[in-house]
């Protein structure tokens, strides 16, 4: 396993998608030891004073005003942990649990928590020694931090909760063994340091916003091959038209599309003499929705990666101004808006990709396609229920779409009063992007079959690529067959980037972020 080296405060997100997609050992750069210590020092001085510091010796939420001896703060920092397990619903998967402890990582690592060091190795080691918790996914409201998800992380690292290893879920304590690891005794904080934080919702809009982009990629070749298939025109996609409106992510959609269709017979065949004078709006707007969607995803992409590499923790430790100063920074409001745009765009990427379907599979629209692209209609279906599979798909997409960070509740007898809901509102990306690869799948395999039903015109070179791809897995349908197998196939080329790996650098477009603009 390769280790990669952070710094906290300027983690790309690129460093975080290999986080996410690979298997790295993560340590944080030890240029941050000393401030992150420095502030622990400050911790352990307010917990043996006089002057009440809130979650140093102090309750938590409306108990913040009973005061707790010196005496008594590893058993509050050990008792916090302990009541905060209270998650329930399938575990978090191992990936998207190993970027959320990278990203606590991350957070501690700024120096403004009063978390001593020690407890960020046993962090790095659990994620050096594939100790992950079990985190059940559901229980944070994405404000006082993602609560309940981290607490069963910092579980582990008390030889509490419970924790895979090597395949095989154990108790914390003996996971920890397993790997010859020693559970850390919690300092002052240190608790309240753990779970404060963003880092649950984070990961999980991360990931959402990482398989979107993959997704939104996609779409230029689906979106490609569903323009030659039946037969449209590519006028709607010249340079001039995109560069008097100036939106970055209609441009490059356009551009990338006329790379991809260059040298298309099929669209030379069409030129002239075609009595259609403009295609349905699925065809000829593809730029200006997909570009949108992509200038949003990047919107989302700057807000997360900012927030990958802030501290997010209450009370903060401000070292420059000798002062313990509680604040809301756990609070998820951004994370929640960045969730709520990727799945807006998650939606509309579907409700675009759903239309072109449609238009092929109906024989008034296609422009000489048999209906539902079946070889011999009446007797076969052919792609009649395939299509009906993604309407469902796209109506479910656009009830998941609904805004979640509008939908808060007070907690905590009213002391939490506005929360953010993000933790749920990311989580439900993961489940929006499998309905959206499973209808750019459909449309994929629509459209190669609409292609090919255009010999002997050939399309470009780059959609040719993708059509052999496929081909490669699932023949043509002749004839009727047991369809579910061949929907699953070309929903994991488009999850995979089988896709885009055909075509080159120039055809491709960026993600970027805050610190790496695309």
């Amino acid at each position: 396993m390769s280790t990669l080296t952070l710094t906290p405060g300027s983690v790309t997100l690129a460093d975080l998608e290999r986080i996410y997609r690979e298997e790295h050992a993560v340590r944080i750069d030890r240029s941050a030891e000393a401030a992150i210590n420095l502030a622990a020092a400050r911790v352990a001085k307010a917990a043996s004073g006089m002057e009440a510091v809130y979650g140093v010796n102090t309750g938590f939420g409306k108990l913040a005003s009973v005061k707790i001896a010196p005496e008594d703060t590893a058993t509050l920092q050990r008792n916090l942990i302990l009541s905060h397990c209270c998650g329930v619903g399938d575990a978090l998967d191992h990936t998207t649990t190993r970027l959320m402890m990278v990203l606590k990582l991350l957070s501690l690592g700024r120096g403004a928590s009063g978390v001593r060091f020690e407890v960020l190795k046993l962090i790095e080691d659990c994620l050096e020694k594939g100790v992950t918790p079990v985190i059940p996914s559901k229980g944070s409201v994405g404000a006082s931090g993602d609560l309940a998800p981290l607490a069963h992380m910092a579980a582990v690292l008390i030889g509490e909760g419970e924790a895979v290893i090597e395949g095989t879920r154990l108790p914390g304590g003996e996971a920890l063994a397993k790997a010859g690891l020693t559970p850390v005794v919690l300092g002052p904080k240190e608790g309240l340091g753990l779970i404060n934080g963003t880092q649950f919702s984070t990961a999980c809009a991360l990931v959402g916003l990482f398989d979107a982009w993959r997704l939104a990629e996609a779409t230029l070749v689906t979106a490609s091959l569903s323009t030659d298939a039946i037969m449209g025109s590519t006028a709607p996609l010249l340079p001039e038209i995109h560069e008097l409106r100036g939106h970055r992510g209609q441009i490059e959609v356009a551009r990338a599309m006329r790379d991809i269709m260059a040298g298309s017979e099929i669209r030379e065949s069409h030129r002239e003499g075609d009595h259609r004078v403009q295609d349905p709006y699925c065809i000829r707007c593809q730029p200006q929705v997909a570009g949108a969607c992509i200038d949003l995803l990047r919107m989302a992409a700057t807000t997360l990666e900012i927030e990958a590499n802030a501290a997010t923790d209450n009370p903060l430790v401000l070292i420059d101004a000798d002062r313990i100063v509680s604040g809301g920074n756990f609070h998820a409001e951004p994370v929640a808006f960045a969730a709520d745009q990727t799945a807006l765009a998650i939606a509309e990427l579907g409700a675009i990709a759903q239309r072109r379907i449609a238009l092929m599979v109906d024989p008034t629209l296609s422009f000489d396609l048999p209906p539902f692209l079946a070889k011999d209609p009446g007797l076969n279906s052919g792609m009649m229920i395939a299509e009906v599979t993604t309407a469902a798909l796209m109506s479910e997409n656009k009830h998941l779409a609904n805004p979640c960070s509008t939908d808060s509740t007070p907690t905590s007898a009213n002391q939490e009063d506005h929360v953010s809901m993000a933790a749920h509102g990311a989580r439900r990306l993961g489940r929006m992007n499998i309905n959206l690869s499973h209808i750019l799948g459909v449309e994929l395999l629509c459209a190669i079959e609409g292609i090919e039903h255009r010999n002997p015109l050939k399309t470009s070179d780059a959609l040719q690529s993708v059509i052999d791809k496929l081909r490669a897995s699932v023949p043509a349908l002749e004839k009727d067959r047991y369809l579910a197998p061949d929907l699953e196939i070309a929903a994991e080329l488009v999850r995979s980037r089988t896709l885009v790996s055909v075509l080159s650098e120039d055809h491709m477009i960026k993600l970027g972020g805050a610190l790496a603009a695309g």
